[in-house]
């Protein structure tokens, strides 16, 4: 039973003061304690300086961190105002850094937009920091003060754990010329708020930099990592293209159109309250105005990237300026499909999903105090923006479809097909996907007939084998063990998908029993946990044919599958390529498979010094077919004595590149590739 208090009294409640609060529950303020909190702290500080850099008065910022697990924001802006503010008789560099809701972006015209409108970065910092130092150049000197943990003093050394004494005011620590202005900001995290063993991730940094300097074309991020001697780490970001520029590096895919930009602007009046000039607020209507800039790309690709910023600050979880992007766009591209007649009239309408198959968009708004959902700034929350960026959008993307810069009209159509394509392909994968989960006995009507399935049910060791040619098929058959391998033969190369639409791949018989049979859907819609068998087994011949098939069927599999790839479950059979039969005199003969010519070469080489000879002709095998059931059972299919080749994607961007190369429509990088490979090439190694 839980002890009850005798009295409960207005003495026993608590009120925290200043940055007591922050410490106290320093998750509302910064989202954890762990290295994201910690990395929180960090772009709260270069938040402030980029914020300089959107009024105009910035274009350098250099971030460094420090071997004393001290991070260091350096900026060329105004400075922090260095005089005193009258209502709190504190310069302004103390009342930023020791007063929550304190700052210049509360309506006072000192910033149009900014990130940090909170009032609450920079002293939230310094509340979780066991040391903070400050130093502004302004108005030809450097001032500057230091903290602990919120707290305003002096520390008679380097580093968090020296002497310090409490002092109020702001100290004069040197002089430079008039025109130098900028602001310096040095911290060291708390070990009491943060937990143990948390530091700066340079990742992170080298990420939002990037991110930074694509959002801000006139700005020049400078990092550097120097905590580790033998590792440093020095780059500086600066790129003119802007959002558009952002596009084509977030993009993996080839494109289909070039990067579209969609810029413009919209006003709304916003009830707020406001400060007057006696420093009391007062309920007033205040005229706002909405910069609205979209970068966006369709590509080849399936997936969707996308990103989203309120004056520079990323959006994660979105907010009504991407609800009014997404409005805008399914909206109107549906509204082309119909004008435009790539659409048929019997079909529905596409979908945002569809729209967004292939498609990188960057969506950006810059205004005055927007309202965030949390301290985080995750989710954008004042409902004006949606409108605004809704006919924004809505407006230019109209007209780039029915008139189109010079070059891209042919483009243009080529979206709109590829989201028709999307769409339809959406609609008969649903259809396959239907007739996909694995059926029993009475239900396995629903296979291909071609199927020779396993009596198992479950996916932990069934194996499937894709077998080239019906001749393979009857031997394996007789090879196999039922129970849990199953047989699907092919006729010959399959449909090259690299070249064909998703629509075409799933008209076709061989890609369609393929993608059934496995059963686990395709494209974005594909699911590992339906695949109704643990391995899937290419196995094919020997021979320059059976490569090619090979490569025809991981290609389906990459593209349309690639899960499966990601998992480990694609494997290729290696049947061996000779049949070697050692006479051994007074005992039986010693069967030795090889697996290509070195291997057999070698082998022939090692009874010979044995004084062993070898039974001509050497067999060859052309095919699966010229194995008997035996043979192949042992040289391929039995999980004791096979050998299988794992089948991975250790970087999917580079393996598309390649499968572009060997399979695509372009015919000139292919024949390159063969030309310039062609010096390599050992002719005794043809298979002719």
């Amino acid at each position: 039973m839980p002890t009850k208090t005798a009295t409960y009294s207005a003495d026993a409640l608590t009120v925290l003061e200043g940055l007591d609060a922050v410490r106290k529950r320093p998750g509302m303020y910064i989202g954890s304690t762990d290295h994201r909190g910690l990395m929180h702290c960090v772009w709260e500080i270069i938040d402030n300086a980029v914020d300089e850099a959107l009024a105009g008065f910035c274009t350098n910022v250099t971030v460094t961190l420090l071997p004393d697990g001290s991070v260091e924001v350096t900026d060329n802006g105004r400075g922090i105002p260095v005089d005193v503010q009258k209502k709190s008789r504190l310069t302004g560099v103390e009342l930023v850094m020791t007063k929550l809701h304190a700052g210049g972006k509360f309506g006072g015209g000192s910033y149009g937009a900014a990130g940090g409108l909170h009032g609450v970065g920079a002293s939230v910092v310094n509340a979780l920091s066991a040391r903070l130092d400050i130093e502004v150049d302004r108005e030809g000197r450097t001032w500057g003060m230091s903290f602990r943990r919120g707290v305003p003093g002096i520390f008679d050394g380097d580093g968090p754990e020296a002497p310090f004494t409490r002092k109020a005011g702001l100290l004069k620590r040197g002089t430079v010329p008039r025109t130098r202005t900028g602001t310096r900001i040095r911290f060291w995290p708390d070990p009491q708020i943060f937990t143990k063993d948390t530091t700066f991730d340079r990742n992170a940094l080298w990420d939002r930099a990037r991110q930074t300097a694509f959002l801000v074309p006139d700005i020049s991020i400078h990092v550097a990592d120097v905590r580790r001697e033998h590792d440093h780490l020095d780059e500086v970001f600066r790129f003119k293209g802007g959002i558009s520029e952002y596009v084509d590096f977030l993009a993996d895919d080839e494109p289909v159109t070039g990067v579209i930009r969609l810029d413009g602007e919209g006003h709304f009046t916003e009830h707020v309250p406001v400060l007057d000039g006696k420093g009391h607020l007062a309920t007033q209507d205040v005229e706002r105005t909405c910069h609205v800039s979209v970068a966006m790309r369709w590509g080849t690709g399936y997936e969707n990237v996308s990103r989203s910023f309120v004056n520079v600050i990323a959006t994660p979880k979105g907010g009504t300026h991407v609800t009014g992007f997404e409005r805008a766009l399914t909206k109107t591209v549906n509204e082309q499909l119909r004008a435009q007649r790539v659409l048929r009239a019997s079909e529905d309408s596409v979908t945002k999903d569809d729209i967004q198959e292939g498609l990188t968009t960057v969506v950006t708004v810059r205004l005055a105090e927007p309202q965030f959902e949390g301290q985080t700034k995750e989710v954008l929350g004042t409902p004006q923006v949606s409108g605004i960026v809704s006919r924004v959008v809505a407006k230019q993307l109209t007209e780039w479809f029915t008139k189109p810069p010079r070059g891209e009209k042919a483009n243009a159509k080529a979206a709109l097909e590829k989201v028709a394509s999307a769409a339809r392909a959406r609609l008969a994968a649903r259809q396959t996907r239907d007739v996909q989960r694995r059926k029993n006995a009475l239900e396995s009507s629903a296979l291909p007939a071609k199927l020779a399935d396993c009596r198992s049910n479950g996916t932990d060791n069934t194996e499937l084998f894709i077998v080239e040619g019906d001749s393979a098929l009857g031997t394996a058959k007789s090879a196999r063990n039922s129970e849990f391998q199953a047989l699907l033969p092919i006729r010959g190369k399959i449909l090259n998908v690299q070249k064909a639409s998703m629509a075409d791949m799933l008209k076709n018989a061989e890609c369609a029993s393929i993608l059934q049979v496995i059963g686990g859907g395709t494209g974005r819609s594909f699911d590992l946990e339906q695949v109704r068998y643990g391995k899937i087994i290419l196995m094919t011949d020997a021979d320059v044919d059976g490569a090619h098939i090979r490569c025809l069927l991981l290609t389906l599999i990459h593209r349309y599958m690639s899960p499966l790839l990601d998992a480990g479950r694609v494997f290729a059979a290696v049947p061996p390529l000779h049949r070697l039969e050692i006479i051994k005199p007074g005992s039986k003969n010693e069967l030795r498979y090889t697996y290509s010519d070195d291997e057999m070469k070698r082998v022939v080489q090692e009874m010979e010094k044995k004084g062993l000879r070898i039974k001509d002709p050497i067999q060859r095998y052309k095919g699966l077919g010229e194995m008997d059931a035996s043979q192949l059972r042992e040289t391929t299919m039995d999980p004791t004595k096979r050998q299988l080749r794992r089948v991975t994607v250790s970087d999917a961007s580079a393996s598309n590149d390649v499968f572009k190369l060997l399979m695509g429509n372009e015919v000139a990088p292919r024949r390159g590739f063969i030309v310039e490979g062609s010096d390599e090439l050992d002719r005794e190694m043809l298979d002719v």
